[in-house]
């Protein structure tokens, strides 16, 4: 079964961000962009896209599901690492331009194809050498040599 969601070309401003119908705004690309946050930390994991497929199969098994951009193609997440996420929640900000994805992280609890918990592992710094990346400590939960 493949859910199909409202289209939203017809609906109003008000219906779009006041009324109770889910009409998820792709892009061109036929994507909507997704932050991903673990459930009871609020961690923000990890930035994906979804396209219509994804969204469905994400809704319908509760398990996140993404569209890879690099790689062209429908992503179950953590079908190679064992990392799936388990969906608690799908929100959509006002415009349904965008979703927030809450998920109960499984595995080892990495979210990250580099083997930690979230993607945004690193923070950028100010100094007199200009801006850097500084690592923020996250560990390695995994090997990323051994998984992939």
């Amino acid at each position: 079964m493949t859910l199909t969601f409202a289209d939203p070309a017809p609906l109003t401003h008000e219906q779009l961000e006041e009324g109770t119908a889910f009409a998820p705004r792709f892009d061109a690309a036929g994507l909507v962009t997704v932050v991903t946050t673990e459930a009871g930390t609020n961690e923000v994991l990890m930035l994906a896209h979804m396209n219509a497929e994804a969204l469905s199969l994400t809704l319908e098994t509760g398990i996140a599901h993404y569209w890879s951009r690099s790689r062209g193609k429908l992503w179950k997440k953590g079908e190679t690492s064992g990392e799936l996420q388990e969906v608690v929640e799908l929100r959509t900000d006002c415009d349904q331009d965008a979703i927030v994805l809450v998920v109960n992280q499984t595995g080892r609890g990495a979210a990250c194809h580099t083997g930690r918990k979230s993607c945004f592992y690193r923070k950028a710094v100010v100094g007199e050498a200009g801006v850097l990346l500084e690592d923020r400590g996250l560990p390695r939960l995994f090997d990323p040599k051994d998984v992939y």
